[in-house]
């Protein structure tokens, strides 16, 4: 096994195994420690010897290792004590992670509590609970690395300071907790859906791992419409993946997909979501949400209801604005109204310069101008696209689209994945 191997089985474990340490050991930030020195071990140990369970050796290792440090810290042998006798739970390679979920949901709200500000809710619970590096969450947040770092490495501190306890919060507090908690779902889910960077456009394992503890959190939380109406667009989402990629890997434009491939199971769950988020009116993630139903109901691209899409993105943009809501806009104009209201409003984005260093904005304005046969400037936002955007697959697509206005072929209108 290599370095592959050890990165896919962290990804799906790490947040099951911090959490089991953080309720053994009381220590947030000792657990994720620990944690880490087990990833670093598996990289040197599983190429020679592969384990039997990799996700038992893991917790094993990072149980030795949290002990490790225990017995150097004096004043906690208290603890060191209790962590060294026998726990079932994480006790050997034949531990099973799967019994420690209601600690990942724990994990997940002593992420986000109240004493961290919100930037560090979010990169911590990331980093914890969604396994995601710290290059990952500064893509995903448009932010430098060290700052991603620095908030972690101050949530942890704060956490321990305040002396916040590993467990569920009380049904007030749980929900004075949530909208951090969702935002945190949220941004894995779209990582999964649509990666930063890489070779992959998607990372199911990710996408999968939020839709999981979205159906967690709404089972606890079953009065809450924003948990049904995140779960519902990420199930909606999700249900396109089928059809997203080619067999090597390539995306698959929205107009372009066999939406016989797409996963009307998936499209089912997330309606009967959308009608539990609407029952108190829909907010932020109901409403994008409704526009994922839009898509998922309609029989192609151009039977799409874009005038209701329209609607719900100007809904959306009152209740929580911001460019990346507009952009979006931008797009269901241009296939509602056509390509000229579309580009004024990308053009009033870059005026306040609302997306800098993003490659959204010229990617979409340069598929309106080759729309308007403005061919030299939209190969030239389509180039700067290209090389703004991270994601190698997704890169693919706008040089293609860029080298395709050299010659006669001509878009027929934003290109969705």
């Amino acid at each position: 096994m290599g370095p592959a191997d050890v990165e896919a089985v962290w990804r799906i474990e790490s947040a099951r195994i911090v959490a089991a340490l953080t309720r053994l050991t009381g220590d947030f930030g000792l657990a994720e420690d620990a944690a880490q020195e087990a990833v670093a071990e598996a990289l040197v140990s599983w190429p020679r010897v592969a384990p039997a369970s990799p996700a038992g050796w893991l917790m094993a290792t990072a149980r030795r290792r949290a002990i490790d440090m225990i017995r150097r810290r004096a004043a906690l042998r208290d603890r060191y004590a209790l962590l060294a006798a026998s726990d079932p739970a994480v006790d050997g390679d034949d531990a099973d992670p799967d019994r420690i979920d209601d600690d990942v949901l724990a994990l997940m709200f002593v992420s986000c509590h109240p004493v961290l500000s919100r930037e560090a809710r979010v990169a911590l619970t990331l980093r914890v609970v969604g396994g995601l590096s710290s290059e990952e969450i500064a893509r995903a947040f448009l932010v430098p690395v060290p700052t991603v770092q620095a908030r972690i490495t101050r949530g942890k501190k704060t956490i321990a300071a305040a002396g916040v306890p590993f467990a569920l919060p009380e049904a007030d507090e749980r929900r004075e907790r949530l909208g951090g908690v969702l935002s945190v779902l949220y941004v894995i889910f779209t990582e999964g859906s649509t990666a930063t960077s890489g070779d992959r456009l998607l990372r199911p394992d990710l996408a999968y791992e939020a839709i999981r503890l979205a159906r967690t959190l709404a089972a606890l939380l079953p009065d809450e419409p924003e948990v049904h109406g995140l779960l519902a667009l990420c199930e909606l989402t999700a249900a396109r993946f089928p059809a997203r990629t080619a067999r090597d890997g390539s995306p698959v434009l929205l107009a372009d997909q066999d939406r016989r491939r797409w996963d009307h199971s998936a499209v089912r769950r997330g309606l009967a979501a959308l009608v539990r988020a609407s029952r108190r009116g829909l907010g932020p993630y109901g409403l994008q949400a409704a526009i994922a139903a839009a898509h998922a109901s309609a029989p192609s691209v151009e039977a799409t209801d874009w005038d209701r899409i329209v609607l719900l993105y100007e809904a959306l943009g009152r209740v929580a604005p911001s460019p990346v809501v507009e952009l979006n806009r931008a797009v269901a104009v241009a296939m509602g109204s056509g390509p000229t209201q579309a580009l004024a409003i990308v053009d009033e984005l870059i005026a306040l310069d609302r997306l800098p260093g993003s490659h959204l904005v010229p990617s979409v304005r340069g598929e309106l101008l080759a729309r308007l046969d403005r061919r030299a400037e939209a190969r030239a936002e389509l180039e700067l696209a290209a090389r703004r955007c991270a994601n190698r697959r997704e890169r693919s697509v706008l040089v293609r689209k860029a080298a395709a206005l050299t010659g006669h072929e001509r878009d027929q209108g934003p290109g969705q994945v």
